[in-house]
């Protein structure tokens, strides 16, 4: 492996956290007066016409896609139309911070689920890096009794969580075969069908663009639709599907020090040794093989 390759190999994990972390930033600066559900879909509607632009231009070949096409269409089903979906509606009910708080069971449910799905082992030291993980998610977010009492919208966050392992364990399997352009393609594609159906049926479409909302669309398109998305795609298809999950410890702690250096929220020493702790957990979850 040329030095090249070997870098972005090292940054993409960082990458992947800036990018993600920066969405909860980007929705708390003004979350868009759109209904959530409609603006997903234009977000990925917007987000798949690039892709396919840029395939054009790039000249890039689809025939890898006889075969396998459902796949892409049932994993982008599942890691961004219904986790994402999910997530919004849980919101409704909870806090950001318990659903970064149930969405710390992501990592440890894939954690799990990889050994009978993909054949993959974890060894004590990564089950270990799970463990500090968890507390250093908790630690960052703190937990809200009166939030894990709302039913409906644990269940909502709970239900994003098992969508986004499954999707990560079936793309691990099924999915790793095929340039990220195209992958990234079939499957934005696949949640924006998905969430405009979900808006017809289940939401009251409401819609004022607004330049705050435009920016928000924008860079969430462009940075984590596209970006994000992207290296996290890049990162299933060369490496093992538990290390990759574990790199959601760090998102909670990443936005509660961006919210600070951009937004000017409190981050408590708590919040700080919280994301030391995670730190730590990721560390060992990826150099404990």
């Amino acid at each position: 492996m040329t030095a090249a390759p070997t870098l972005f190999a090292g940054l993409a994990p960082l990458a992947f956290i800036f990018l993600w972390s920066m969405a909860f930033v980007a929705v708390r600066a003004g979350l868009p007066d759109v209904s959530p559900l409609y603006f997903l879909a234009v977000r990925f509607a917007i987000a798949t016409t690039i892709l396919v632009t840029i395939a054009a231009l790039w000249r890039l070949g689809w025939t890898g896609l006889r075969q396998t096409w459902r796949h892409f269409v049932v994993a982008g089903v599942l890691i961004n139309a219904l986790y994402l979906s999910a997530a919004y509606l849980a919101m409704t009910e909870i806090s950001g911070a318990t659903l970064a708080l149930l969405g710390a069971l992501h990592p440890l449910l894939t954690a799990l689920l990889s050994g009978p799905v993909l054949g993959e082992r974890f060894r004590a030291r990564q089950w270990l890096g799970v463990a500090c993980g968890i507390a250093g998610v908790a630690l960052v977010v703190g937990i809200d009794a009166n939030d894990l009492a709302q039913r409906a919208g644990v269940a909502w966050g709970l239900g994003s969580v098992v969508c986004l392992t499954a999707g990560t364990l079936y793309y691990s399997r099924y999915c790793r075969g095929l340039g990220l352009v195209q992958a990234n393609t079939i499957q934005l594609a696949a949640a924006a069908a998905v969430t405009a159906a979900f808006a017809l049926a289940f939401e009251d479409v409401r819609a004022d663009w607004t330049p705050t909302a435009l920016a928000t669309l924008g860079f969430l398109v462009c940075a984590v639709s596209l970006g994000g998305m992207a290296l996290l795609l890049y990162m299933l298809k060369n490496g093992a599907a538990g290390r990759v999950a574990a790199n959601f410890y760090l998102t909670p702690g990443t936005t509660a020090v961006l919210g600070w250096l951009i937004l000017g929220e409190t981050l408590s020493p708590l919040a700080i040794l919280g994301f030391v702790i995670a730190s730590v957990g990721v560390w060992l979850v990826n150099r404990g093989g």
